[in-house]
């Protein structure tokens, strides 16, 4: 298969859906996590409880709740958000929040004890608390966004529902590989495929390479 300009169209779509959404799901899940990681509250066991369930919720499930929102009928429906981008961006933030807020609470808890104690003797203020730990649980925090970039942009359920896999318009990496698998052109679906990991590769390796580069930056 060559790179046409309709294949460069879904790479560029899937990178753009998948991007926006660990974007927007880093904003909420990660200093969700990390609130969780740093302070005690009544309900917090019920809310950690919660986010480790969600963090393994079935694609297909998430995209029959995203499209019932979003259909004409639902709560969201005035929007006109359904077999749209958005839609897809939707559905992914809602499958990869959780992901990124479970993963950062894990790896701020497993620095909070060690680092807590040290920064307040030091006299540092709330704000230059919960910075320190976030800072030193950074490589946790990166494994996190790696991981559900990878469960993103490898996501076919829920975007095939909500997205329609309209071409020219909807249509991502994984849902033309689905297409293409079931119109026979098995050649063309392992190409799509070994583009499909060759950006996650590159992706990976660009974020091990920067957190690598912080370790050090930090070690100094």
């Amino acid at each position: 298969m060559l790179m046409t300009p309709e294949v460069w169209e879904v790479v560029w779509l899937s990178l753009k859906v998948t991007t926006t959404a660990i974007l927007l799901g880093s904003l909420i899940g990660i200093p969700l996590g990390a609130c969780l990681g740093l302070y005690s509250f009544p309900g917090k066991r019920l809310v950690i409880v919660l986010i480790y369930t969600c963090m393994g919720l079935p694609p297909v499930l998430v995209g029959v709740i995203v499209y019932l929102l979003l259909s004409r009928y639902g709560p969201l429906g005035s929007l006109g958000l359904l077999f749209t981008p958005e839609a897809m961006m939707l559905a992914q933030v809602v499958l990869v929040t959780p992901i990124l807020a479970g993963l950062s609470l894990s790896a701020v808890q497993a620095k909070e004890r060690a680092y807590w104690e040290t920064a307040k003797s030091l006299g540092a203020s709330p704000l230059q608390l919960v910075f320190t730990i976030v800072k030193e649980a950074r490589k946790g925090i990166w494994a996190g966004v790696a991981a559900a970039y990878g469960r993103a942009i490898s996501e076919v359920g829920a975007v095939m529902l909500v997205g329609g896999n309209i071409e020219h318009h909807t249509r991502v990496m994984t849902t033309a590989i689905i297409l293409e698998t079931r119109m026979g052109n098995f050649t063309a679906g392992l190409q799509m495929g070994l583009v499909l990991l060759l950006i996650s590769f590159l992706f990976n390796s660009f974020l091990v390479i920067g957190v690598l580069n912080q370790l050090k930056t930090g070690r100094r």
